[in-house]
């Protein structure tokens, strides 16, 4: 698939690290450093526009080293970006430790995943189908 993208910034176009990564790596397009203190959250630029193919989505994920190692995740994740977005892919990173991060020029910030998805239309009925779980809710299977 071929998604067009105007890249503003200053840093190379997302890519996969390996053959088989789902998700592309985005980078901070920022002119200085930026320090996020504990429990401090701020958005992210990249530099990059895009327009995704209709029936698409492009998720915003957190990056599990970043996650593991400092506390540094997607706020809302994953943030989505509709097909029909125009603007700046932008992160809402926050820090989730108890140690300032500071986020550096070209830094891999988060993960981007091209999905496909439906559109739904919603039917009223009187009475929905019965099963095994039934209204069992959080916690309901237990954790073992």
């Amino acid at each position: 698939m071929e998604i067009k993208v105007i890249n503003k910034g200053r840093q190379p176009l997302p890519a996969y690290a390996t053959p088989l990564s789902a998700g592309l790596d985005l980078r901070a397009n920022i002119d200085q450093s930026i320090v996020l203190k504990p429990m401090e959250r701020q958005l992210i630029g990249t530099g990059l526009y895009m327009a995704l193919p209709a029936g698409y989505e492009a998720q915003v994920r957190p990056r599990s080293g970043l996650a593991l190692k400092h506390g540094i995740t997607v706020l809302n994740t994953p943030g989505t970006i509709d097909a029909d977005y125009r603007g700046e892919v932008k992160v809402l990173l926050v820090n989730l430790s108890n140690e300032p991060f500071t986020i550096n020029e070209g830094e891999r910030i988060a993960q981007l995943v091209v999905a496909k998805h439906e559109h739904a239309e919603f039917v009223v009925v009187e009475q929905l189908d019965d099963t095994e779980r039934g209204d069992g809710g959080y916690g309901h299977t237990g954790v073992k």
